[in-house]
Order: C-alpha cells, then structure tokens, then sequence
C-alpha cells in the first residue's frame, strides 16, 4: 500500500499500519512517538510488522504477547492494538480507493500479566481513536501525554480505589454487586473516575442476564435509602445510606492485605475471584430453588445456605428479580425472605 503514511510504536506510542490484511511489501511502519531505546524500538517495530504480514491484527481489539527486547534484557509483556481515526473510518468504507493512514500502539509491562487488563486497555484506545487528530499540536499537547500515562490511567484506578477507602471498602463492593446507585461528591475528576470504574468492575454486569439487571437497577433505585452517597472532602470518604455484609466484609480484607504488595495486578485477579465467588453463589442458590419447588428439605438447605454464605440479602434480591415470573420459584423466594427476616 502507500508507503509515504505509516507508523509504528515503542512503550506507549502509535503505529501506522495496512488496511487490508498487508503483504509483506504493501504497508511501511513510520514512527510517531516511543520512549524506548533505539535499538529495542527496531526490535519492537519488527516484532509489529511480522504481526501485520501474518494478517495477524485486528482493528480495535488488542492483544498481549511476550517480546523479547534487548534493553531491558528479559522479555516484557506487550500489549498491542491496531486502528485508524475515527472520521477517517467511515471515509474509507465509503470511498474504498482511500488509504486512510493506521496505526498501532504499545505498551509495555514487566510481563504479560497485561492480558489482566486487557480490555481496559482496549477502551484506552477507543478514547484515543475518537480524540486522534495528528496534526503536531494535537500530538504534542493531547495524543503523547495521552499515552505515556497509559499505566496511571488505565491500570492502577483499582489500586488507588483500594488505598482510599481502606476498610470502608466493603461497602463500595456491596454497592456493586447490589446494584445501589452511588453519588460522589466534593472530589476531584480522577478520583470520581477511579470510584466509578472500580464499581463498574466489581458489578456483576455482563455475567447476569440484562433484563435481570435492569430489574435490579429499578427496584434498588426505588428502594426507600435510595443513593448511598460518598463525600470526599475530608482525608478519609464518608459514606451515607450505605450496606455492607460478611461476603464483602471477608473480601475487603483480601483488598485490604493485598494493599501491603502495592501489585495492581493481583488487585484486579482479587476482583474477579470475588465476582466469582458471587456468580457461584447465585448458581447455587438457583439450583437450591429449583429442588425446593418439590422437596422441604431442599427448603431447609436453600435457608442454610442463605444464612452462611454471608450474601443472603443481595442474593435474595437477584433471585427475587429473576424468579418474578415463575409461581412456584416466587413462593420458595417469598418464604426464604421471611425466614431470613425473622
């Protein structure tokens, strides 16, 4: 393809690629902006260019691989992402002759433990693709700052979540999982972010059925304490109208004693193993109130099991929401949550 437009990338840095699945000879790589030593940014550049040849990268979605660079001397996680400009996109669908320049950014961790982040870092992208305008003053002023803070950014909003809030942590968790709606106030833009996005990846969106959620978003907003609130004007967050119980209570201290590590990674496998650990829990409960339609015992171990997995008010809601149309799963709910108020 052209060979004028073009460009490839270091740690953090955009990359210029084909638009069609390139031969080796069709697409050049031309560098926009890298922080990495000369010598690892032509091993890099030549790494990205045998993914291009194998037609190996697809617009808009990243992937993480192992790249062995000579400084620093050990191989290092990559993350890698292929994509063209926003407005420049539908340009070339329409007038397929245009070779619309692509590019591909990089980013570079201690392993490949950025797969962990791998779709965080893919809205990362996303953002820089609506925002891209590459004329020098857009690229020194948004696009470079833009992606040197890429690790600040887009990996560490959970760790500084944690460091935060510390203890009270457990109420942002319940927050998530029983989709209370959440208000920040006096608190500056970052941190309102870091708040939101760590209650967007402790929820259990994506892993329970979207009707079931939506129903849930519903009756928690209707629900008499209505917002939990969260004033950070002070040193430490006050919280208002917030729950909390021993399931997240127990997985706080995980945040909590992970914190002495200062590893992000292991904050966000902490986080999915609690989703996890949730989405058991909900299974389990189901399949408890699928055996109690015909059996009493089933009954009494749908109760028992309420009681110890120290979830049973959220979890009870879920089930409330999911079961509202089948008579025989309400009746087993209704009499479970008048046991458990009792």
């Amino acid at each position: 393809r052209s060979s004028q437009q073009g460009a490839n990338s270091g740690d953090g840095s955009p990359s210029s690629a084909a638009a069609e699945t390139p031969s080796s000879e069709d697409f050049s790589l031309s560098l926009l902006d890298t922080n990495l030593p000369a010598e690892a940014e032509t091993e890099l550049r030549s790494f990205i260019a045998k993914r291009l040849t194998k037609g190996a990268l697809f617009e808009g979605m990243g992937n993480v691989a192992s790249v062995g660079l000579s400084i620093p001397e050990y191989k290092v996680g990559c993350y890698y992402c292929r994509f063209q400009q926003e407005n420049l996109l539908e340009v070339a669908t329409l007038e397929s002759d245009i070779n619309a320049p692509e590019y591909v950014v990089c980013f570079l961790g201690g392993s490949e433990k950025e797969d962990t982040f791998r779709l965080e870092l893919d809205k990362y992208i996303q953002s820089l693709k609506i925002n891209l305008d590459l004329e020098q003053k857009t690229l020194e002023t948004y696009v470079n700052p833009y992606l040197r803070s890429w690790f600040e950014n887009a990996i560490c909003p959970i760790e500084r979540v944690v460091q935060l809030f510390q203890e009270k942590l457990a109420f942002l968790l319940h927050a998530a999982l029983s989709y209370t709606p959440v208000e920040v106030k006096n608190t500056d833009e970052r941190t309102e972010k870091d708040i939101s996005r760590f209650l967007a990846a402790a929820s259990l969106q994506g892993l329970v059925q979207e009707g079931t959620m939506t129903s849930l978003c519903i009756a928690m907003t209707e629900e008499q304490h209505k917002s939990m609130i969260i004033d950070c004007s002070g040193p430490q967050p006050q919280l208002h109208n917030a729950g909390s119980n021993r399931f997240c209570e127990d997985w706080m201290h995980a945040f909590v004693n992970g914190a002495e590590g200062g590893n992000p990674f292991l904050f966000q496998q902490i986080l999915e193993n609690f989703k996890l650990k949730a989405i058991q829990d909900i299974n389990n409960l189901k399949r408890f109130i699928r055996q109690a339609e015909m059996n009493h015992y089933a009954l009494f171990k749908c109760y028992m099991f309420l009681k110890n997995c120290g979830s049973g008010d959220i979890l009870l809601k879920i089930v409330r929401v999911e079961h509202a149309e089948m008579p025989e799963a309400r009746s087993v709910v209704t009499v479970l949550e008048e046991f458990m108020r009792e």
